[in-house]
């Protein structure tokens, strides 16, 4: 079972992200093999298991070290995520994440319904399982409905060329930050840290989850297809305008329309001129600032941290730093 190589340095955080993998493979057990070889093909899928992660290195903050019961809500957290990103690539009519095929590509929408929802209630045994309150219950619940909201107001502002930056976090703090948030808090508070500092690391949480979902958007102006493994701009044949591009419409809307407007009927010449105007119109530098203001905030925030054994301030500043500055 290969971690990806962020982790490589770490050796005490690569060792329970592992055991966090291993506890979500036993927690998968179906009579339909095709159902089950769905979710098992997408845990393994190379993600970089930012959100366990996260939530395994807050929990070293607090005064109850049961590392079981942490790698437990850590597995729970990532088949949260996990389950959001197979109904994305549904709604998407995705083929590729992470440069390899989606569950719907290779199973077929139906089969992917099921892993989805399978997922979510793998994830919630866990938490009732592991879980020492029903706060953390409740957050689930709410950061579930929370990350829906996001992702039913991102297909509002589908083809919308008014959209608006304020609109755009709002939708992304939902559908990205959130679990970063939840991840953070939940660490602190069941490791048994009080509720306000808790909520300290939920803020930290939720800006490095805004600036990784800017940065994501970014690299479809920056990278290629291979490198960020989906089709580049494809998101915007969809309809779905991120940073950059909203940055771009705000200086020169009329420039960008006679591309827009043919939505998903768009050429790759087309898709080419508008990722040329995004960078003439300083779509991309705008959007690198934003993302930049919110790396900032999490950082100072995390510099005032408690010090520890583990040296968890540290670490978290240089994984910070390393997946907001990253280029793929």
């Amino acid at each position: 079972m290969k971690l990806h190589p962020i982790w490589k340095p770490y050796p005490s955080i690569s060792k329970e992200l592992t055991n966090t993998l291993n506890l979500m493979e036993k927690s998968i057990n179906l009579k339909n093999k095709s159902v089950e070889q769905a979710v098992l093909e997408m845990i393994h899928s190379g993600g970089k298991l930012l959100r366990p992660a996260y939530q395994l290195l807050f929990s070293q903050f607090g005064p109850e070290q049961d590392r079981k019961k942490a790698m437990a809500l850590a597995a729970s957290i990532e088949m949260l995520h996990t389950a959001t990103l197979i109904h994305d690539d549904i709604v998407d009519d995705a083929d590729l994440r992470r440069g390899l095929p989606t569950v719907r590509s290779s199973f077929g929408n139906d089969v992917a319904v099921y892993a989805g929802d399978y997922l979510l209630v793998c994830c919630f045994k866990l938490l009732a399982d592991y879980s020492g309150s029903l706060k953390s219950l409740q957050l689930n619940s709410r950061s579930m409905e929370k990350i829906l909201s996001g992702e039913l107001g991102q297909m509002d502002s589908r083809y919308k060329l008014d959209g608006t930056v304020e609109q755009y976090l709002e939708n992304i703090s939902g559908k990205t930050a959130e679990l970063f948030g939840l991840s953070c808090f939940i660490g602190a508070y069941e490791s048994g840290m009080n509720q306000r500092f808790a909520k300290k690391c939920g803020d930290i949480g939720l800006n490095i989850g805004i600036a990784f979902q800017i940065i994501d958007d970014i690299l479809d102006y920056t990278q290629d297809s291979q490198e960020i493994g989906k089709p580049v701009l494809e998101d915007v044949r969809q309809g779905i305008y991120s940073l950059p591009l909203l940055y771009a419409l705000q200086e020169n809307t009329a420039a960008l329309l006679p591309y827009l407007e043919k939505r998903e009927n768009m050429t790759d010449e087309d898709t080419q001129k508008v990722f040329t105007l995004v960078h003439e119109l300083h779509g991309v530098e705008k959007a690198q600032a934003l993302a930049s203001d919110y790396t900032s905030k999490a950082l100072t925030a995390i510099d005032k941290l408690p010090e520890n054994e583990q040296q968890t301030k540290n670490i978290l500043s240089t994984i910070t730093k390393k997946i907001l500055n990253r280029t793929n």
